[in-house]
């Protein structure tokens, strides 16, 4: 089986880039097809992406678990309109929301949806309008390990909330024994990686380990992390980069992440079996989430004690924060472009090659005509 979780995850969206800045621009590609036309038509490769009137830079950052969907919705985007460069900065979803309330970006990415108090703040750079969340893309938070000889490991929400806890500091330790008896567990430390910047991958990682195990997790979840020792990284790939470099690692990252050889834990759950970190998995997770967001807000509140056969317990929803209106007008057309296409039937279609679950029809449904309604 673990073999087979490898070769899934050979993505094909290349290397992983680990620097700051992504700057993607629409220099055109070798696999693009005829790209005769201008700026405002489509290319076979592209599909039906309407560039209406969109032209110049579009600056956005945040959520780096999005990166990798991003950098290929920007490929297929710039490909059909080359009026457009968008530079994506994938700073980490609290970064990313504090450059847009400041003006500087016209989107941000965010693994968890805006507070009501960054809703407030909002309204100073959303011209007699605020701040709304778009769900766009989905998946679940894969816990990758390196602990040499052993392909196969369970952890239950206990056992791993006292491993990010520094409560459990090695790998033969009697409780990961016992939920793995066969296994050829080491004399080695555990080396548990979390996340420095503010981060709504962690959010989301702390919401689970709260709501799974109350009694091993003390803190409150956030996008800051709370609990004593560990060591950190920045981003999503500077987690996924010390796990495959570090004997005794374990973090958690988006699964798109989650390749070049990083194995990842199944989780035990009430099902009757441990439930592997993958995009069917958690699909049936976000297929029952609920919008609680008001009006045009589409926030979801998920479920992280599912109880179902084969539900992944922790996934996460990636959000695009945009203003209802007030948008600046040079680069409302550029937005509105880039958001339609992603939320399109097109755009979510590469989500599960690029490591992501869609976000279901009848939410995606809603956002799509959110975006039309953009000013």
């Amino acid at each position: 089986m673990k073999l087979q979780r490898k070769n899934r995850r050979a993505l094909t969206l290349g290397a992983l880039a680990v620097s700051g800045a992504l700057a993607l621009t629409a220099c055109g590609s070798d696999d693009t097809g005829d790209n005769s036309g201008g700026g405002s038509t489509t290319t076979a490769a592209a599909g039906d992406i309407k560039c209406d009137d969109a032209s110049g830079q579009l600056q956005a950052s945040g959520s780096s678990a999005q990166k990798n969907a991003i950098d290929a919705w920007i490929k297929q985007y710039s490909a059909a309109c080359k009026d457009v460069q968008i530079n994506y900065n994938p700073t980490g979803s609290g970064a990313g929301i504090t450059a847009f309330l400041q003006g500087q970006t016209a989107f941000a990415g965010s693994d968890s949806a805006l507070e009501a108090e960054e809703i407030e703040e909002s309204k100073k750079v959303c011209t007699d309008s605020q701040a709304i969340d778009l769900p766009m893309v989905g998946g679940p938070i894969a816990v990758g390990y390196n602990v040499p000889g052993v392909d196969n490991l369970v952890l239950d929400p206990a056992t791993l909330a006292q491993i990010f806890d520094s409560k459990i500091t090695n790998w033969n330790d009697e409780a990961i024994k016992k939920l793995n008896p066969d296994a050829e567990l080491p004399d080695l430390k555990i080396q548990a990686y979390h996340r420095s910047d503010e981060s709504g991958t962690t959010d989301n990682f702390t919401t689970y380990l709260q709501a799974a195990a109350p009694d091993d997790w003390k803190y409150e979840p956030g996008k800051s992390w709370e609990a004593k020792g560990g060591q950190s990284a920045q981003g999503s790939s500077g987690l996924a980069q010390q796990v495959k470099q570090t004997s005794g690692a374990i973090s958690y990252f988006e699964l798109s992440y989650a390749k070049d050889g990083i194995t990842t834990v199944d989780l035990k759950t009430e099902a009757s079996e441990p439930v592997e970190a993958t995009i069917e998995n958690s699909t049936a997770a976000i297929g029952a989430a609920k919008v609680v967001g008001t009006g045009k807000d589409l926030a979801l509140e998920l479920d992280y004690t599912p109880s179902a056969e084969g539900a992944y317990p922790i996934v996460l929803v990636t959000y695009e924060i945009v203003c209802e209106k007030g948008n600046k007008a040079d680069t409302l057309p550029a937005t509105k472009s880039f958001l339609n296409y992603i939320a399109s039937e097109e755009g979510q279609g590469l989500l599960v090659d690029a490591g992501y679950a869609p976000i279901p029809d009848e939410i995606i449904t809603k956002v799509r005509e959110t975006v039309a309604g953009l000013s």
